[in-house]
């Protein structure tokens, strides 16, 4: 459908004006807010998140799509509610303990709205109780784990210990990443995934998820 398509290549040029009137004009025309959703916003930013991880677009471009998405999302809020469609998955993501860096985290948040997941962005500087009572509070299945210093990435495993003292280890998915994280650091630590970048970041999500 033509207005489906102008949302899609609206929103990977970033014009957030554009996508607001073209989502309320989608509505008007009479389509769901969820079918405007599945095949006008997520499909834009998932292109986005694509070429992101292929190094044809870079941050700047993401997140100008991201807040284009967002606006857009917004629109459709109060008829998915009213509709009762519900976020596939919940994600609870933040920056490990010592860590004050949110750049990464923030665009991990960005690319897994983008993938149609729910995100509960519990900051920075955050303690590993606060990672799990977070996903107990919002019935989430994967927590995202940050950190930018050497230092703090050591505090990853105290996230994946508190998982385990709370009992969740079979139901909650440790998910980790940021510069100085590695496959095998991830390993040495219990966790379930890591991800090198943002949109590589979603993609696990959803898989960790079990809505891949």
């Amino acid at each position: 459908m033509a207005i489906l398509q102008d949302i899609v290549e609206n929103l990977m040029k970033g014009k957030r004006d554009d996508v607001v009137a073209l989502t309320q004009q989608a509505l008007a025309q009479g389509l769901s807010a969820e079918k405007i959703l599945n095949e006008g916003l997520l499909p834009g930013m998932n292109v986005i998140g694509v070429r992101f991880k292929n190094n044809e677009v870079y941050v700047p471009e993401v997140l100008i799509a991201a807040r284009a998405m967002k606006a857009g999302t917004a629109v459709l809020r109060p008829k998915l509610v009213e509709a009762g469609v519900k976020p596939k998955a919940t994600v609870v993501i933040g920056t490990v303990k010592g860590d004050l860096h949110d750049i990464g985290k923030n665009l991990l948040g960005m690319m897994i709205e983008g993938a149609g997941l729910k995100v509960v962005d519990i900051g920075i500087d955050v303690a590993p109780e606060k990672y799990i009572e977070a996903a107990k509070a919002n019935d989430a299945a994967v927590v995202g784990v940050s950190a930018l210093l050497t230092t703090t990435m050591v505090n990853m495993k105290a996230v994946v210990e508190a998982r385990k003292a709370a009992g969740l280890a079979g139901k909650v998915k440790i998910m980790v990443g940021g510069a100085p994280v590695t496959q095998a650091f991830a390993d040495e630590i219990g966790a379930d995934g890591y991800a090198p970048d943002a949109a590589s970041g979603a993609d696990l999500a959803k898989k960790l998820a079990g809505v891949a």
